[in-house]
């Protein structure tokens, strides 16, 4: 009986002709890293990575590649939210027992259809979360990439416990013993970073001792954990910054931003994580007829059922009924003036809409931040650079962010510049997630 031995190159031949290659040409790059576009550009990519990106006069069209022409056409690479939630909220409701994977799939694919390539869930995750994302991690998904900061921390009975649907979701630490236990408890799940809640609602709820909260960053830094804190206050930003806070989730609302803060956020590297724009008009603008509610975009995301309650005059009524509602678009301006010198002032800016929660609509919120983050000043491209090379620096996500040789072909295609308008961040005509089509 014969025995017949193949040489190793003809093995490596036959895993080549087995590779999933694609290439896409003629449309123009605008690669996340803040370089000037690349017009008729194309790009290589073999199971789910680039291979090969430049201009398209370079271009060696490899023999058996799927080829997508898309001129006219602009590539950018996929939304990074760093801030949002998934699971818990069905239609308007927000319950524990709504975290299913049927849910956080759907919510997940919802992301993508979108322009969400990558989604950090901050802080009201159930164990779920883990499985799911180890599968995406064995492979190419396609829906959003989950990242997760498991369970986040607040004090015991501290904001926001007695939000609807919140009461066991957060950890409650009382002593130092409580923080050490459970920060030990997210590293052995391999959290991706660490979530804590620093508020008290405008003073109607409890707040997390500030040594409790200065307890968790040390203790998650020790296990090489990022940390990041839902904030309010100016005082509690700059107390936690100069604790070594690596992020910002919300922007400070109440007073302008001070050179204290800002050298301190430069000394530590510490980012303005999440923006959250979106958050901050969303807890207004639903008290009155809003043309959003008739914009495609938007309607395609929600159901009919929650489409007629927000148009209700009993929900608008609800809504302008806040006792602190008058006080929301100050909020709001304060948040985007404070965003804008903290850019001009050189603190790393990331990209979160805190979408997920009931009337913060995934997808959808992430392309109206970005609108509001040009409307407080930022450039095109320094919105499509914060949302995409800075949100995935935060998140370590070194495969991620730019479209560059070796990372994933995480992209969206525009029929639009979003350079000259950053709307056009809506046209969207493809999704790509690890190179697959969406």
């Amino acid at each position: 009986m014969k025995r017949y031995f193949f040489p190793a190159i003809f093995m490596l031949l036959t895993a080549a002709a087995l590779a999933e290659t694609t290439v896409l040409d003629g449309f123009t790059l605008i690669d996340g890293t803040g370089r000037e576009p690349v017009s008729n550009a194309a790009m290589i990519v073999v199971d789910g990575r680039i291979q090969w990106i430049g201009p398209h006069a370079q271009l060696k069209t490899p023999a058996g590649a799927e080829v997508t022409h898309l001129n006219g056409r602009y590539i950018i690479p996929g939304i990074i939210n760093l801030h949002g939630h998934v699971g818990n909220t069905a239609g308007l409701a927000q319950d524990p027992k709504n975290y299913t994977r049927e849910n956080v799939e759907k919510q997940l694919r919802l992301y993508a259809s979108y322009g969400v390539t990558s989604v950090a869930s901050m802080g009201t995750d159930q164990d779920l979360v883990f499985q799911i994302r180890a599968e995406q991690r064995a492979g190419r998904p396609h829906e959003t990439r989950i990242f997760t900061a498991g369970r986040g921390f607040t004090g015991v009975s501290g904001y926001p416990t007695t939000a609807q649907g919140m009461k066991g979701v957060p950890f409650e630490v009382g002593t130092r013993a409580d923080v050490d236990r459970d920060v030990a408890h997210l590293a052995d799940q391999h959290v991706d970073l660490v979530k804590i809640w620093v508020d008290d609602h405008l003073g109607r709820e409890k707040k997390i001792p500030l040594d409790l909260a200065k307890a968790i960053i040390a203790d998650a830094h020790q296990r090489g954990l990022k940390v990041a804190a839902h904030v309010f206050y100016l005082e509690d930003a700059k107390a936690l910054v100069d604790a070594g806070l690596d992020g910002l989730a919300h922007s400070v609302r109440d007073k302008p931003v001070d050179d204290a803060l800002i050298a301190s956020m430069k000394k530590h590297g510490a980012f303005q994580e999440a923006a959250t724009l979106t958050r901050e008009e969303s807890t207004f603008i639903f008290a009155k007829p809003s043309e959003m509610l008739d914009d495609p975009l938007f309607t395609r995301g929600v159901s009919p059922t929650v489409l007629a309650t927000l148009k209700s005059p009993a929900y608008q009524q609800k809504i302008a009924a806040d006792p602190d509602y008058s006080k929301y678009p100050g909020f709001l301006k304060m948040a985007m003036d404070n965003l804008k010198k903290l850019s001009d002032s050189g603190v790393k800016i990331g990209f979160g809409t805190d979408s997920g929660p009931p009337a913060r609509f995934q997808g959808y919120f992430e392309q109206w931040e970005l609108q509001l983050m040009n409307q407080a000043g930022l450039t095109p491209m320094q919105v499509i650079t914060d949302a995409t090379r800075n949100a995935a620096e935060f998140l370590r996500a070194k495969d991620l962010g730019t479209l560059e040789r070796g990372k994933w072909a995480d992209l969206v295609v525009l029929t639009k510049n979003p350079l000259t308008e950053i709307r056009n961040t809506r046209e969207i005509d493809m999704v790509m997630i690890a190179g697959n089509k969406i």
